[in-house]
């Protein structure tokens, strides 16, 4: 059952780190029922109902992963119902559901050392940084364009 679990975790991790929201949502569903695996093996072999008088205390189960395995259940829906949301959203406004970069995170990554202005404080001619930042400069006038108003 711990393999179970494993794989389970492992599933679901990979599928949250896609860009796609549907990989996602299944991510998320995939790791509420491995979290609800894996405190149902916390609690241990089955027992008695923890009902005094009925059975000695020794043969009860512990109720606590039962609860929590419900509050996971719960928070695992309402974040499935969340996720269905924005994916819907999503699929209205763009057309599909997977996650773009953001104009400006595109700009940072490209970023190499910065290069040191001319004493005026423009760069010079042959300088590949003003290059990329006006190429940016481009790509986000563009997605300015083409964003919905």
């Amino acid at each position: 059952m711990a393999t179970t679990v494993g794989v389970l975790y492992g599933t679901g991790f990979t599928l949250l780190l896609s860009r796609s929201l549907m990989r996602v949502l299944i991510g998320v569903v995939v790791l509420g029922h491995g979290t609800n695996l894996l405190l149902q093996l916390a609690g241990g072999p089955p027992a008695r109902p923890p009902i005094l008088g009925v059975a000695p205390p020794e043969q009860f189960a512990d109720p606590l992963p039962q609860a929590l395995a419900l509050t996971a259940i719960v928070i695992t829906f309402a974040l499935t119902t969340f996720l269905l949301a924005l994916g819907y959203r999503s699929f209205v406004l763009v057309g599909h559901d997977e996650v773009q970069d953001d104009v400006e995170d595109r700009r940072i990554a490209r970023q190499k050392a910065p290069s040191a202005p001319l004493e005026d404080g423009a760069p010079h001619e042959g300088d590949p940084l003003a290059d990329v930042e006006r190429a940016d400069d481009e790509v986000e006038a563009e997605a300015w364009r083409e964003a919905p108003r």
